[in-house]
């Protein structure tokens, strides 16, 4: 009987302690920030291995890999955190890369000094396009979001100043084949850095308590004093402004711009499909999921061509993948509390 109570006993310690554990890992919010810093520097360093060759494949691989981590992360603020659905945002991306593209082509003003400014005209245009829609909910936003996109390529693939369906051609910089992506390169990985950082900001403001409690319940929020209406379209413009940013800095990198680049539904479901992969709702997920995306695309083209057989293999991909972490990579190892150190953003 003793050692039986003293077995039982031990068993109960042990759970104790486990349980004490577990407890213990879910109040740490020590954060790696030594990590996505790491990666920054790493990135900023990058351009050096031109000196010793020739490697404008991987610059590129990595500016447009920044250039989605930028969108995705903008789009996570109103799609993540306060979970409205939009497959509209690249008429931001649109707006943004037409505004700065046409100032370069008519006064030969840069896209990196102009895109903030397209960034601004994009949260203006957001947050009104958003204090009509936001009124709708669930499917009926997300199919007055797609409507926006049709009517969007309509005016851009008829309005003849800025080209129509032609488009406008860019002119491209003064550097040598080496060195010409570089200003874009950098100009993608400071503006993904920024985006990351402000993502991380607003969720861990009062701002981004009432947008994550509009997601959980909005009647419940609108109930408890929050003015949802309000941080919803501020929600709205904040990501539009984002997206905004990217597409002037893509257009001129391109050196053209055109409806057919921006305004295909392609690129509205990336940004959506790298939030859900990565984890929607998490800092480090937008990234995540940009990364494994522009990477399976990337192998898959080059092992099965641009084919349907490439577009089945990425969408077997994501389903397994959605299968095993059904709240996204970030979110599923958080949820299980297996999330490792250096990917805990939030």
């Amino acid at each position: 009987m003793m050692s039986m109570a003293f077995n039982e006993a031990s068993n109960v310690l042990q759970a104790r302690a486990e349980h004490n554990e577990k407890l213990a890992r879910r109040s740490d919010k020590t954060r790696a920030t030594w990590f996505p810093l790491t990666v920054l520097a790493v990135l900023l360093a990058v351009p050096a291995l031109q000196f010793v060759g020739n490697y404008n494949y991987l610059i590129h691989l990595l500016l447009f890999t920044a250039c989605y981590a930028t969108m995705a992360s903008g789009w996570n603020i109103l799609g993540g955190f306060t979970g409205y659905i939009s497959l509209g945002h690249n008429v931001f991306f649109c707006i943004g890369g037409y505004f700065a593209g046409m100032l370069l082509a008519r006064f030969g003003i840069s896209t990196l000094l102009t895109a903030p400014l397209a960034g601004v005209l994009c949260a203006m245009v957001g947050y009104l396009i958003g204090r009509i829609t936001l009124k709708t909910r669930g499917p009926s936003f997300i199919i007055s979001s797609l409507a926006l996109v049709m009517i969007a390529r309509i005016l851009f693939d008829n309005w003849h100043f800025v080209g129509g369906a032609n488009g406008v051609a860019l002119p491209a910089n003064d550097l040598s084949v080496e060195w010409a992506k570089l200003p874009y390169y950098y100009a993608f990985v400071v503006l993904a850095a920024v985006a990351v950082f402000v993502s991380y900001k607003i969720k861990h403001s009062k701002f981004g308590l009432g947008l994550r409690a509009i997601s959980k319940d909005e009647i419940k929020a609108e109930s408890a004093g929050i003015d949802t209406r309000t941080y919803k379209t501020l929600a709205f413009a904040i990501s539009a402004a984002f997206v905004g940013m990217a597409g002037a800095i893509w257009g001129e990198y391109l050196t053209y711009i055109r409806p057919n680049i921006f305004l295909i539904i392609l690129v509205s479901v990336n940004m959506v499909l790298m939030c859900i992969l990565g984890g929607k709702g998490t800092v480090a997920g937008p990234v995540i999921g940009a990364v494994l995306i522009v990477a399976f695309n990337e192998v898959f083209v080059a092992t099965l061509g641009s084919s349907e057989i490439n577009i089945l293999a990425s969408g077997l991909i994501m389903a397994l993948a959605l299968m095993f972490f059904p709240l996204g990579i970030i979110g599923t190892l958080a949820a299980k509390d297996r999330l490792p150190r250096f990917l805990n953003w939030d």
